[in-house]
C-alpha cells in the first residue's frame, strides 16, 4: 500500500508541463510569488524534498543542519541574482542536484555531515539564483525571499516526515525511500537533459 502511494505521488509529480519553474509567467507580488515559485516546478520539489530524506537518512545533527544549510545558501543565491550577478548552467545545476540527490537516498549514502552540508549548499546557490532571477521587479525583495525560503523549509520538512514516517514503518519499508530516491534521480535526468 505505502509503495502504491509513494508511486502514485511521483506519478503526479512527473507531469512533463511542470518540469521547469523557470518560465517567467505567474503573478506578480511579493511573499505570495516568492511562496509559490518553489512549488511550481518538479525539479525544485524534488531537490528540497530529497534534502530533508537524506538529512532522515542521515540522522544525528544533519537533521536541522543539512536543510539549514540549504536555506542559507539558497538566500545568498537569491540576492546574488537579485543584484544582477550572473550564475552560468543554473538549470544544469538544478537539475544534477535532482540526480545526485536522489542517488544519495537511492543508495542510502552515509555521507559525512560537512560533506552533505556542502553538496546540499552547493546546489541550493542554484536553486536560489533561479528564484532569485525571476523576482517581479516590483515585488520586495525580502517578502519575496522570505516565500521561497518558507516553502523551502517545509519541503525539507515534508522529506524528513517522509522519512520517519517510513522508518516508523519498519526497515522493510525502507525500499520505499530508496526507490523512490531511484525514481526522483531517473526524473532528474529527464530534467537534465531537457536542460542541455
Amino acid at each position: 500500500m505505502l509503495t502504491r502511494l509513494a508511486l502514485a505521488m511521483l506519478a503526479i509529480f512527473a507531469v512533463p508541463t511542470m518540469a521547469m519553474a523557470h518560465t517567467g509567467a505567474g503573478a506578480a507580488g511579493g511573499f505570495a510569488h516568492g511562496f509559490w515559485h518553489p512549488i511550481t516546478g518538479l525539479d525544485h520539489v524534488l531537490a528540497m524534498a530529497l534534502v530533508g530524506v537524506l538529512a532522515w537518512q542521515l540522522g544525528g545533527r544533519a537533521l536541522w543542519l543539512v536543510p539549514a544549510t540549504f536555506v542559507a545558501a539558497m538566500a545568498a543565491g537569491g540576492v546574488v541574482a537579485a543584484g544582477g550577478l550572473g550564475l552560468p548552467l543554473v538549470e544544469v545545476g538544478i537539475a544534477l542536484s535532482v540526480v545526485v540527490l536522489g542517488a544519495a537516498v537511492a543508495l542510502g549514502i552515509r555521507a559525512p555531515v560537512a560533506l552533505a552540508m556542502g553538496i546540499a549548499g552547493l546546489f541550493a546557490i542554484f536553486h536560489g539564483h533561479a528564484h532569485g532571477a525571476e523576482m517581479p521587479a516590483d515585488a520586495s525583495g525580502l517578502a519575496y525571499g522570505i516565500g521561497f525560503m518558507l516553502t523551502t523549509a517545509l519541503l525539507h520538512l515534508s522529506g524528513l516526515g517522509l522519512g520517519y514516517l517510513v522508518g516508523a514503518a519498519g526497515d522493510r519499508h525502507a525500499v520505499v525511500v530508496r526507490s523512490a530516491g531511484g525514481l526522483a534521480a531517473i526524473a532528474g535526468i529527464v530534467i537534465l537533459t531537457g536542460a542541455l
